[in-house]
C-alpha cells in the first residue's frame, strides 16, 4: 500500500484539473446553447410583432446585403 500513494498523490492533480475542465466547458456550451435559444426566441417575437403591424422584413433584408 505504501508504493501506491505516490502514484495517487501524482494523479489526484490531474484528475481534479481535468473535472474543473469539463465542468467549465460544460457549463459554457449550456450557456451558449440557452443564449442562442434566447435569441432566437427574440427573434420570433419581432417577427411576430412586424406581422402584427404589418411591416415587411424586407427593408431589414436588403440593409444586410453587401453594398458594392
Amino acid at each position: 500500500m505504501q508504493s501506491i500513494w505516490p502514484y495517487v498523490a501524482a494523479l489526484l492533480p490531474t484528475i481534479g484539473l481535468a473535472y474543473l475542465f469539463w465542468v467549465i466547458m460544460k457549463h459554457i456550451l449550456e450557456g451558449d446553447r440557452r443564449e442562442r435559444a434566447a435569441q432566437r426566441e427574440w427573434e420570433r417575437s419581432l417577427d411576430a410583432q412586424k406581422a402584427a403591424t404589418g411591416e415587411s422584413g424586407s427593408e431589414q433584408e436588403s440593409d444586410d446585403s453587401p453594398q458594392q
